[in-house]
């Protein structure tokens, strides 16, 4: 548990506030009782979204024509409001990205194992790619290793890799973390998933620890956190990353899924029982289970590369103009399918037209201002959230503002429009102190801050922010909250629940005429005011002491 006395501001040697005089200076920008900005208002707000998730934009996917629309669109916006362009006087950071598309979609991966093999077939039973970007890539009678949950995480106590060369090796490891499996707070984080539970830090660590090949049990859809078909759906077609010279990280050969049916099938093969080992992996003291067994598999790849554009726009801040406060929402979503039945543009309404008409809402409002903010104010809509928040993570290697000059990063991403709610929704709550920044804004409002309804399936990790925090500059990702003036909580999750099971990445996401803005106006005064505070010189807000994020921010500080 963290601890929390007071509230400290430091800025860079400058003087330190306590936490009262943050609620005080919040309190001065709210005088107006809830009152909202002249440039927030419904009929811009539903202009933007309407705009956005037109067919004319085709669904806003990089590389057509229809990105070129939405990024032009964007920018003649900011021009009209009268922004800057945010990047050294052009709108645009261009992103590179290599592409990689498997030829060879009969693979099968073949575990060889006291003299027989036995096959899993490509999307029925697992899925693979390279992470390397290389046309041809081949796995040869890898030895297999059974690595538990593949977590070396020295705050917790728990090294997966201990004792265990995996170099060159296979090895098999289990989605989410222990705490999850077990239920136990004490164990991680319980239920809530930490970043040790996501694919990204699995892949990335067996990299580092030399493994030729990574494969993630999806043992539920709850652990996941989604369905295997989402990976099916996901890992078909063309698929993106920054070049190793932007991202020079070790990247695995081989990464790969397996479905619970597939790695109780391959244990067998070895000899062993997947559901006793998958039980006994979630308890302190684990050792790695080496298998029987080996891998093989090869896979061929057409590499192409295409470039793409992050859109920046700020409001210049009057006397620290080189520390920056960042709001962030992508712009990019799926595009069109031409082989649907009916309507075939991904529009994309909410995800993210919500988060773009908000951050132009916002934006119009800070080039409105009586007085300028103090710190310049970045409005950065990143491309190719939806290809594995590439433009984010290019921003973070090339940015603009000095991330020791960066305040914060205040992100949205597919807001649902449902009414006015007693609360905000903070994904991934118990970060840092921008929520209690936050939650003095929203007292005034007469609402709180709600954790998400979900925290198993880790969406903290899965938005541009986490670019951000990544590197430690103190990130939030906030959204509506679900506790509804009318209906309740209730009636909330009922109305997110159907989104997610029947609009969420079709294209049935749609504008509707008859949205209730009420409530997301609430929600874009609310981090506009939040926006307002951080851009004042002098406030810097920190991570939690237990944040794992802390120790990067410390230690870009000191430089």
């Amino acid at each position: 548990m963290r601890a929390m006395t007071s509230l400290l501001f430091v800025a860079l040697g400058v003087a330190v506030s306590p936490l009262h005089a943050t609620a005080a200076v919040v309190a001065s920008k709210s005088a107006s009782g809830g009152a909202l900005a002249p440039q927030i208002n419904a009929k811009d707000f539903a202009r933007f979204d309407k705009t956005l998730s037109s067919d004319a934009f085709g669904g806003r996917k990089p590389g057509t024509i229809g990105a070129q629309r939405t990024t032009d669109w964007l920018v003649k916006e900011f021009k009209r409001m009268g922004l800057q362009p945010g990047n050294h006087g052009s709108w645009y950071q261009i992103v590179p990205a290599d592409s990689t598309l498997l030829l060879n979609t009969d693979v099968a991966l073949k575990i060889a194992s006291h003299g027989k093999q036995v096959k899993f077939a490509y999307r029925t039973d697992m899925m693979a790619q390279t992470l390397q970007a290389k046309a041809t890539v081949e796995l040869t009678h890898s030895p297999v290793v059974f690595l538990g949950y593949g977590v070396d995480a020295p705050a917790w106590h728990w090294n997966d890799y201990k004792g265990v060369d995996v170099k060159d090796k296979t090895v098999i490891v289990l989605v989410n973390d222990p705490g999850f499996a077990t239920s136990d707070p004490k164990l991680f984080n319980g239920r809530t998933m930490t970043y040790y539970g996501r694919w990204t830090y699995k892949y990335a660590e067996a990299a580092l620890k030399g493994a030729a090949a990574c494969f993630i049990v999806h043992t539920s859809d709850a652990a996941a956190g989604y369905p295997f078909s989402v990976l099916q759906n996901s890992g078909s077609g063309p698929q993106l990353s920054l070049p190793s010279r932007i991202d020079p990280a070790p990247r695995l050969p081989v990464a790969g899924w397996l479905t619970h049916a597939a790695a109780q099938r391959l244990f067998a093969a070895a000899g062993m029982n997947f559901d006793t080992l998958a039980k006994a992996a979630a308890k302190p003291g684990f050792k790695p289970v080496a298998l029987d067994a080996t891998a093989s598999l090869t896979l061929h790849n057409k590499i192409g590369h295409i470039q793409s554009k992050n859109v920046l726009a700020m409001v210049k801040g009057s006397s620290k103009p080189d520390q920056a406060v960042i709001y962030t929402a992508h712009w990019d979503h799926l595009g069109t399918d031409s082989s649907l039945k009916g309507h075939k543009v991904y529009s994309g309404a909410i995800d993210n037209g919500t988060g773009l008409s908000m951050l132009l809402e916002i934006a119009d409002a800070f080039a409105h201002q009586k007085k300028p903010p103090q710190r310049s104010v970045l409005f950065f809509m990143p491309t190719l959230e939806e290809s594995g928040l590439l433009g984010s993570q290019y921003y973070v290697a090339k940015p603009v503002f000095a991330l020791d000059k960066t305040v914060a990063d205040i992100a949205v991403d597919a807001l649902p429009i449902i009414g006015r709610a007693h609360d905000m929704t903070v994904i991934g709550k118990g970060q840092s102190q921008l929520e209690d920044m936050l939650a003095q804004v929203l007292k005034l409002q007469g609402r709180v801050i709600s954790p998400e309804a979900t925290p198993e399936n880790g969406f903290y990790f899965r938005s541009d922010h986490f670019n951000f925090a990544k590197v430690g500059v103190p990130a939030m990702l906030a959204s509506s909250g679900l506790d509804l003036l009318k209906g309740g909580r209730a009636a909330g999750e009922k109305a997110a629940n159907d989104y997610t099971a029947h609009r969420y990445h079709t294209p049935n996401d749609v504008f509707n005429p008859h949205w209730d803005y009420a409530g997301i106006l609430e929600d874009t005064q609310a981090l506009y005011e939040l926006g307002q505070h951080l851009s004042q010189d002098g406030v810097w807000p920190h991570w939690y002491a237990d944040s794992p994020f802390k120790a990067p921010r410390q230690a870009m500080m000191k430089q």
